[in-house]
């Protein structure tokens, strides 16, 4: 049987980092092993769900690669979510309870007092049939819950390694709401079984659900996939990221924070694995290095300084022909290979580009401490054309007419012809600046 996983987000919010993270590394196990992926929307909370965090949900994964194979939508699925309550119903399985959100409450803060676990207590099962018809004549209407089976549960993790669970320490969960519509633990087993998944790989919040939902697979008489829980993902500090709060939201780095989508892929990927993190320019390169087995224990904590960091050396690495069309997108329609390979040792994002466009090929103010000093430069400007020879050429001249080394000599020259004190390499930069504007830019004129 082929490998098939799902990356099922519910669009009640912005993606954040963590929920990327899951996304990618399906999509990682997927292509590793010659499987598909399924994007699977898991929008049965219809107070909270959002035709615009559907679509981002989309936009987030196209830009950072992860194309997917097939496509579902739980609210195009209500009939069938009927159609396996009745079949579970009728083998005993899901049965209906009366008691309102205010009685169990009660009832959890009493075991939780007692010491006990919150474990519902089947009152319910117990109901004769005159006490549910009067809940019926007071118009209560039943939540229904599944009958868990008192044995263990246990299945092998991909990550956490064998676990186990004994059934009589869980609580028959809620499949089906008072107003009739199907929860989660319900819709999930029945789209996973039904789309052929084979492997679930989900947070490690929730491991306690595989356990009731492995009995549900088996009361449906389904094959129960295999499991890797990871453990979640955190910020810098330890807190959780959340999708409600836009926790680091794939939008918000990719539209504010200029970040890269491989500077992000890179991080993700080897974010909580035994692998060092390293840019790659691919996601190629990622799946061939994929291992689920190298996913450690260990909660991974997402630093947004790192983020940077690696998507400056993604910038770094990346050749023209990667960037060109996206330049002239920016309004660089004249930037080439040469501006590129100038400046791209001091970007951090791409939007920086623009800094040392205005350099090249725009007025610039010179900085003049000393303006005898750059006079003297501009008269021993070479003829053109010029290449990243000419600055070594021109700054000895200018040594053996001035005396100046060092700092003392290329200092003001760099603040005489970009207005700056730092920046890249002015053996590339000066072909670009040109000579005419040099000139100008060391007799102090904004050229």
């Amino acid at each position: 049987m082929s490998v098939a996983v799902r990356f099922a987000p519910s669009p009640t919010g912005l993606l954040h980092v963590g929920n990327v993270r899951l996304a990618l590394v399906n999509w990682l196990f997927a292509r590793k092993q010659g499987g598909d992926f399924l994007l699977r929307l898991d929008d049965t909370d219809e107070e909270r769900s959002r035709p615009e965090y559907a679509a981002g949900i989309e936009e987030d994964l196209r830009w950072l690669g992860l194309t997917w194979d097939r496509f579902a939508r739980e609210s195009d699925r209500y009939g069938r979510y009927a159609a396996v309550a009745d079949q579970l119903k009728a083998a005993g399985r899901l049965y209906p309870c009366y008691e309102t959100a205010e009685e169990l409450s009660l009832k959890r803060a009493s075991l939780i007092g007692q010491g006990k676990p919150p474990i519902y207590d089947r009152a319910a099962l117990r109901l004769t049939d005159d006490a549910r018809a009067t809940y019926e004549a007071a118009g209560r209407k039943p939540h229904w819950r599944f009958k868990l089976e008192h044995t263990a549960v246990e299945w092998t993790d991909l990550v956490r390694g064998p676990v186990h669970f004994e059934g009589a320490a869980l609580s028959d969960p809620v499949l089906i709401r008072e107003d009739g519509r199907p929860l989660y633990t319900l819709t999930s087993v029945v789209d996973d079984a039904d789309l052929a998944i084979t492997h679930v790989i989900r947070g490690e919040d929730h491991v306690a659900n595989t356990a009731v939902q492995i009995q549900i697979w088996q009361a449906l008489g389904a094959a129960v996939p295999t499991f890797a829980h990871l453990p979640l993902l955190t910020d810098a500090g330890g807190q959780g990221l959340s999708k409600r709060l836009g926790s680091g939201s794939v939008k918000a780095l990719r539209e504010d924070e200029g970040i890269e989508p491989m500077a992000l892929a890179s991080l993700l990927a080897k974010l909580g694995t035994s692998d060092a993190i390293e840019p790659r320019l691919t996601l190629d390169e990622l799946v061939a290095e994929f291992d689920i087995a190298k996913v450690a224990r260990g909660t991974p904590k997402f630093d947004g300084e790192e983020l940077k960091r690696l998507n400056a050396r993604i910038l770094h690495l990346t050749p023209f022909d990667a960037v060109a069309g996206r330049l002239e997108a920016l309004g660089f329609a004249g930037a080439d290979a040469a501006f590129w390979d100038a400046v791209r040792p001091n970007l951090e994002t791409l939007a920086d580009v623009g800094e040392w466009w205005t350099v090249t090929h725009a007025p610039v103010a010179p900085v003049i401490g000393d303006a005898a000093f750059t006079a003297t430069a501009a008269g021993l400007l070479p003829d053109e054309p010029w290449d990243t020879a000419t600055w070594g050429t021109w700054t000895n001249a200018v040594k053996q007419a001035t005396g100046r080394k060092g700092k003392d000599l290329f200092l003001p020259l760099r603040q005489a012809l970009t207005g700056r004190d730092h920046g890249p390499e002015l053996k590339n930069l000066l072909p670009l600046i040109g000579r005419a504007r040099a000139v100008r830019r060391l007799s102090g004129e904004t050229a």
